[in-house]
């Protein structure tokens, strides 16, 4: 889905901000590859000097983001911020929205933001169908990604290639099952840093 975006935003001209990424709308394809689908809400996004596009607020309560949903004023980072969510959500086994959950468990980002001051409590938010089945470093990492792409700021949030760079980075550890430890990248030595535009 990272790539997707990636795709729209840095090769389609003028640029696509997608206005509506959720689970639901990611489809898996042959070989579970996954493709974006229901371009309904999609929008060209901002071309020349201009930071964003002014329009009337649609998408989905929990995946849009904050300025957006304020404002009106869509940018690329709009889409990262729904990206980060979708990817909290697969990290966390939660939904985006839960009205079955407390009151400050009901949104996942308003949950997960005390959370990601504090590595010591990263183990809770972690799928609990995972049973603790997981590399601890790649968890932290996801969650960096994630973190960073639900930040309230839009500037302060990743570009969406340097998203896929640090999920590619992800993708390529190895990781032991019977030690629970990461051997470290297939290809490349160190984590990839992002840059915020």
């Amino acid at each position: 889905a990272a790539k997707g975006l990636e795709y729209l935003h840095d090769k389609a001209s003028p640029p696509v901000i997608y206005r509506d990424l959720k689970c639901s709308n990611i489809l898996l394809g042959e070989g579970y590859h996954p493709k974006l689908s229901d371009f309904g809400l999609a929008k060209l996004g901002p071309v020349g000097d201009k930071t964003h596009v002014s329009t009337r607020v649609m998408g989905t309560y929990g995946y849009c983001a904050p300025e957006y949903a304020m404002t009106g004023q869509l940018t690329l980072k709009s889409d990262v911020y729904s990206f980060g969510v979708v990817f909290l959500e697969i990290i966390t086994g939660r939904k985006a929205i839960d009205n079955s959950r407390a009151g400050g468990e009901q949104n996942l980002v308003a949950w997960a933001r005390p959370l990601f001051k504090d590595r010591r409590k990263f183990a809770q938010m972690a799928d609990p169908l995972l049973q603790g089945q997981y590399p601890v470093r790649g968890l932290y990492q996801a969650l960096a990604v994630a973190a960073m792409c639900v930040q309230e700021q839009p500037n302060m949030r990743p570009l969406i290639a340097d998203v896929v760079t640090a999920l590619t980075y992800l993708a390529s550890q190895r990781y032991d099952p019977e030690t629970q430890s990461v051997q470290g990248p297939r290809t490349g030595s160190s984590t990839p840093r992002m840059r915020r535009e």
